[in-house]
């Protein structure tokens, strides 16, 4: 079943409108005609101001409202749309959906005229590098991918480890069991620099600690990241083995450990987003030690900000530590009053800034 926003179900009728203008305005001309008419939608004008319909942004599985990797990337979204006072189209996944499939939504935001088309996650990639040459004068970009690298693309990477080995050294002074889990949503090399960050953190503070770990999937599709159901047996499973402190990253299957952990009140540690300020999980919020925080929101302020000034970013954006485009939140009132962690981590975090560490990515 194609899982549809309520934001894509209120502008389906509009977008499709624009599809159809735009199509007639091609009647009578030649194919090359056509298809410059394509090249240049959403670029700027010869003034050089912006002229593009707003900011296109298609999400990764699990769709808005994961509470984690996709609602990141709205925020950056909704906040970018109110600042520039500009338009915004936000696209969801469909079920089981084909390469074809993002392709065709890529191409749908292109030819509406939206400027910067932004794919939420790795998944985008081969849409993106195919759909991107086809519109020069518009700018794509691909989160957590770098391997596109066009000229009108920018790939937005993210030093996760860097935030996960925050994570473990927090898992690993928190825990009172001196054992500890992580939950990986897919088991695929991304996800892995979350586990090595989170493993090399937690043994910095004590070399013996177990380690419980898990992936829910092999492949994305198998719902990896998109089963609560999925996270909440993992979890349960975890914590029956004696782990006091589990670190997830796994999308919306998160939401499943955060609410296992909260149930049994042990602590939980998100991911992407500052999941102790989810609404959707205020109920166990008391049990989110913090969350490994990846700025995808920034990543998307940022790349629609310099399209809108006319100065588009182009190839790999990263963010890290130093950058600040990775960190770990510390919302939560019981961590605040836990000294000996905060210490631990901001210590671990001037350690990785300065060089003193370095964190491993698998």
């Amino acid at each position: 079943m194609r899982r549809i926003s309520r934001r894509f179900r209120l502008t389906q009728a509009a977008v499709a409108a624009t599809v159809v203008v735009l199509a007639a305005a091609g009647c009578g001309k030649t194919s090359s005609e056509s298809a410059q008419d394509d090249a240049t939608a959403g670029s700027s004008s010869s003034s050089g101001a912006y002229s593009g319909k707003g900011i296109g942004l298609a999400y990764d599985i699990g769709g808005r409202g994961d509470q984690s990797f996709n609602d990141a990337a709205y925020t950056g979204f909704e906040k970018a749309t109110k600042e520039f006072k500009i338009g915004g189209q936000d696209l969801e996944p469909s079920d089981g959906e084909s390469e074809a499939d993002k392709v065709q939504r890529l191409e749908q935001l292109a030819r509406a005229g939206y400027n910067p088309i932004i794919g939420v996650g790795f998944i985008y990639a081969p849409a993106v590098k195919e759909v991107a040459p086809k519109y020069p004068k518009i700018t794509f970009g691909v989160i957590d991918d770098n391997q596109v690298q066009a000229p009108n693309v920018a790939d937005m990477v993210f030093a996760e480890e860097q935030a996960s080995y925050l994570a473990g050294v927090a898992a690993a002074k928190a825990s009172k069991a001196k054992h500890v889990g992580f939950i990986g949503g897919v088991d695929i090399p991304l996800i892995h620099k979350f586990e090595a960050g989170f493993v090399q953190g937690a043994q910095s503070v004590d070399p013996k600690i177990k380690i419980e770990k898990r992936y829910l999937t092999e492949k994305p599709e198998d719902g990896g990241f998109s089963s609560p159901s999925m996270g909440k047996e993992a979890a349960s499973g975890q914590i029956e083995a004696g782990a006091d402190v589990i670190y997830h990253a796994a999308g919306l299957s998160g939401q499943g450990v955060i609410q296992e952990a909260g149930a049994k009140k042990v602590w939980a540690i998100g991911v992407d987003s500052d999941q102790y300020k989810q609404k959707a999980l205020a109920k166990y919020k008391d049990w989110i030690l913090g969350s490994a925080l990846k700025d995808v929101g920034g990543a998307v302020y940022n790349l629609t900000k310099s399209v809108v000034e006319g100065k588009p970013l182009t190839g790999e954006q990263r963010g890290d530590l130093k950058s600040g485009g990775v960190g770990f939140a510390d919302s939560n009132p019981k961590y605040k009053a836990m000294t000996d962690v905060v210490d631990a981590v901001e210590k671990a975090k001037e350690d990785i800034v300065s060089g003193k560490v370095t964190v491993k990515t698998e």
